[in-house]
């Protein structure tokens, strides 16, 4: 089909150009977090490309599922690269039309009022977005289960038929004509949370790119040019890596799984680092800017949001790869939590679940 060929030229290209920017825009200094960062990218694009090669030799998904994974996977790319145009003209004709009018007074009196706010305060603004991803994703999910529940008798659809992610993969490379059975096993909900940090790390890609490009701007530029510190403005932002280190995890793992590691990324990570900068006494020797006070926090946190999705032995293990994470990032390995976090964990999940058979049960259903 002529159609397909079209779209999926357009998407391999779009993905080999947007790891090729990555590696382009990113700051040198920051070696891990470029290889951590391109290989999250990596694995998720020659995966979602597989994923379309294999739908268009089943003959049977032509109709229905070729366009719909095309048109999801192509328009978020369509439509902010039409938004990057646009913009891009109007900065433009801005500077022609307004040559003595800037926004830098604008952006120097924010940064100046961002500089006058508490350790505290920066980090508790700069973390709140994340929270917030998570509950409302979660509030969503909740609402389904209820309707979806009061209509069909059942959570059909919100929880996975199988979710041994690893069984499913090597079914999928190995069986042929398996690729709906796949799909399908993995409930509609699966994908809005795979294609919600899909278009989210898309989004943040292209708003990277251009606040670094000279010749392309884009509507969040102003907000990132506030917000970031001066080691984030010659790197990425950390909103970046929280994007892609999620869309890995969302690819890599079932629903109650990636909820678990989306909260703990979230709402554990804030409850450490309050804790540490408000009440930390006691620093880790090889990590000067951790404390003990912070990191236990966190871990209860953890174990907690990990006990509702995942039940105990399940929040066990991922309690103690967050203290493992925790005490060593940024120093001595210095790597992004936000990236590190979802991919350590979705890793393990994704080899233990298959390896030793250990399911989890749900208790917050």
């Amino acid at each position: 089909m002529i159609e397909f060929s079209i779209w999926f030229i357009f998407l391999a290209s779009s993905y080999f150009l947007i790891l090729f920017l990555f590696l382009g825009f990113s700051n040198r200094k920051e070696k891990y977090n470029n290889i951590a960062g391109f290989a999250a990218l990596f694995f998720v694009f020659i995966h979602l490309l597989l994923i379309l090669f294999l739908i268009f030799q089943d003959l049977g998904s032509h109709l229905d599922l070729m366009p719909l994974w095309t048109l999801t996977l192509g328009l978020p790319i369509l439509i902010f690269g039409l938004v990057v145009l646009v913009s891009s003209l109007l900065g433009y004709l801005y500077k022609v039309l307004f040559k003595s009018r800037n926004l830098n007074s604008f952006i120097i009196k924010m940064e100046q009022k961002i500089k006058e706010r508490s350790k505290a305060k920066n980090d508790l603004y700069r973390k709140i977005p994340h929270v917030l991803i998570f509950i409302g994703i979660f509030i969503l999910w909740l609402i389904g289960v209820y309707i979806i529940y009061l209509t069909t008798g059942s959570n059909e659809g919100m929880i996975p038929y199988e979710n041994n992610m690893l069984y499913l993969y090597l079914q999928l490379i190995t069986t042929p004509n398996v690729i709906r059975n796949v799909l399908f096993a993995l409930g509609w909900f699966y994908y809005l949370l795979f294609f919600f940090f899909y278009g989210f790390a898309i989004l943040m890609l292209i708003n990277e790119f251009t606040r670094k490009s000279q010749n392309f701007s884009f509507p969040f530029n102003i907000l990132s040019t506030i917000f970031l510190n001066k080691e984030e403005k010659q790197g990425y932002g950390t909103y970046l890596y929280f994007g892609i280190g999620h869309m890995f995890a969302a690819f890599l793992c079932p629903p109650m799984v990636f909820f678990s590691i989306l909260g703990i990324s979230s709402i554990a990570d804030l409850v450490a680092s309050q804790i540490g900068i408000r009440y930390g006494r006691t620093t880790i020797k090889f990590n000067k800017k951790k404390t003990w006070e912070g990191t236990i926090a966190g871990s209860i946190a953890t174990f907690f949001i990990s006990f509702l999705f995942l039940g105990l032995i399940w929040a066990s293990i991922f309690t103690l790869v967050f203290i493992f994470i925790d005490i060593l990032t940024n120093r001595p390995i210095n790597v992004s939590d936000n990236l590190l976090n979802p991919i350590v964990l979705s890793i393990i999940y994704f080899f233990i679940r298959f390896i030793f058979n250990l399911n989890y049960y749900t208790i917050i259903i």
